[in-house]
């Protein structure tokens, strides 16, 4: 067509001898929003690399401008106009905001020197039009998850793009940021620019997109307007088969408390952090992004240090200054920065599964690991968790980023946790690997595995938890049961509607 202003043409690709695309062909339109979803391991993210020049493609071309062209590297593709801001961070956490967004590419001063103030300067415009107070000196590690994202997108619009690609740009924004998002997406389409929006959020590719191309088992299955397409369809087409409720039953947690916050403080962080969980509990936690749910899990797992209160299991007071202690009290923790502090990318999924838990497989007075029990163990996670690897050794960074929070959470359980905190466990993932993470979850509550569940998703907390304590800036403001449980109960203590109310 005329206004394809990129073209991908008999598209295959290959890892190890296993094609994860076959043949795909796929037009991108001039001042469009066109979102492409499919279930982890579909190939959505590497095609999206392969436009971006992170992959070369096994076969098949990629036509830009009506011309063919050899995109060997990121910086190709950017100078080709094309943009990816990637679903996990790829920032430098020592670094200043500013240096982040222009890095590969500063800005100089006629001498040669680097301009720091024009990029700061520019740095702040492109903030500015996000809606976002960032200081672009602040280093990268200050910053909240959300605050990363934004900055990535900033890093993208930094430079005249004609194509920008985002892999699941909203995981870890509050609706107020996705509104702004969103508004800005909406305006450089009709500025002229084409945006491929890749998400398993198919509300907001509903909402958002004016095209929708379906992924499955690396062939395109699907490529209609959206009006022409419901969400269920959508993900029909990405699962191929039809699909039930994705939450499972509750689960009747047991009378005893196995675990208890009293007064936690950290100055600055946390006021009077005070709850109770019960055996075989899935204890929810709410609030706005910032609102000090992951800094109370942090602050378990002895990463922050308190001033006040204390942590008990079985009602004895915990001594937990480092994850080490966490472990030996039996208390897991899944990060929801999966490849910050969830897993190593470089290592094998073997390697990364027992990265925590490999002391219980050494048997001998040698200390020598059991090879045998560990792969035992680790190929029943796989089975259990549907993993798609080709082998144990394979390392996670050829992974979906599905299949890699999976791996995560297997590294979670496999100390056997009688306290399990979850940060965001379903960031990235698609519906059907979503369904078979709640079951497990599930599972690990009826054998008596006690759960705190961190998320930013409203419908996760309600469709799985028992209890649910609401943060807003630090502090818990609610404790909410039953038919209390309700997104209306939820964003009126997050947002502080109810504390205004009484006052």
């Amino acid at each position: 067509m005329a206004d394809a202003v990129v073209r991908v043409e008999k598209i295959w690709k290959d890892f190890g001898g296993v094609p994860v695309l076959k043949d795909v062909g796929l037009e991108l339109h001039r001042g469009e929003i066109l979102g492409i979803i499919g279930e982890n391991g579909a190939g959505k993210s590497t095609l999206m690399k392969i436009m971006a020049g992170i992959y070369q493609p096994s076969s098949g071309r990629v036509v830009v401008e009506g011309k063919a062209e050899r995109i060997d590297n990121p910086l190709v593709a950017r100078r080709l106009g094309i943009s990816l801001v990637p679903q996990e961070f790829n920032l430098i956490r020592d670094l200043p905001v500013y240096s982040n967004i222009f890095l590969g590419a500063e800005l100089q001063k006629p001498t040669g020197l680097l301009d720091k103030a024009a990029m700061r300067k520019r740095s702040e415009e492109l903030l500015a039009s996000l809606n976002v107070t960032i200081d672009p000196e602040s280093r990268i590690e200050s910053l909240s998850a959300a605050q990363k994202q934004m900055v990535e997108i900033s890093k993208a619009l930094a430079f005249s793009s004609k194509v920008l690609i985002m892999d699941e740009p909203t995981t870890m924004l509050t609706k107020h940021e996705i509104g702004i998002l969103f508004a800005l997406v909406r305006k450089l389409r009709d500025e002229g620019m084409t945006i491929v929006y890749i998400s398993h959020k198919l509300r907001e590719v509903k909402d958002l997109c004016d095209r929708v191309v379906v992924l499955r088992d690396g062939e395109l299955v699907l490529d209609s307007p959206t009006s022409e397409v419901s969400v269920l369809e959508m993900a029909q087409r990405m699962v191929g088969r039809e699909l039930g409720s994705i939450f499972p039953p509750k689960v009747v947690p047991g009378p005893e408390v196995v675990f208890e916050a009293r007064g936690v403080d950290v100055p600055g962080v946390l006021e009077g952090i005070s709850f109770s969980l019960h055996k075989g509990e899935i204890l929810g936690l709410a609030g706005l992004v910032g609102a000090g749910r992951t800094e109370v899990a942090e602050t378990v797992l002895g990463l922050r240090k308190k001033s006040s209160g204390d942590f008990l299991r079985d009602g004895k007071v915990l001594e937990l200054h480092e994850p080490a202690d966490a472990v030996a009290a039996g208390i897991s923790y899944l990060s929801e920065d999966r490849q910050g502090a969830g897993i190593v990318t470089g290592f094998s999924v073997l390697k990364n599964i027992t990265l925590v838990s490999l002391g219980s497989y050494c048997k001998s007075l040698l200390r020598l690991i059991d090879k045998k029990t560990e792969k035992a163990k680790v190929n029943s996670y796989v089975d259990s968790f549907k993993i798609k690897t080709e082998s144990l050794d394979k390392r996670l960074e050829n992974l979906s980023g599905g299949n890699q929070q999976k791996v995560s959470l297997a590294k979670s359980i496999d100390t056997h946790p009688e306290v399990l905190i979850v940060d965001e466990p379903t960031r990235g993932v698609d519906v059907s690997a979503k369904h078979e993470i709640y079951m497990f979850i599930n599972e690990l509550a009826s054998r008596g595995t006690s759960c705190i569940l961190i998320s930013s998703e409203l419908e996760e907390i309600i469709g799985m938890s028992n209890r649910v304590v609401v943060m807003r800036e630090g502090r818990i403001v609610g404790t909410l049961e039953g038919k209390d449980i309700n997104e209306e109960e939820i964003m009126f203590h997050a947002t502080g509607v109810h504390e205004e109310a009484a006052s």
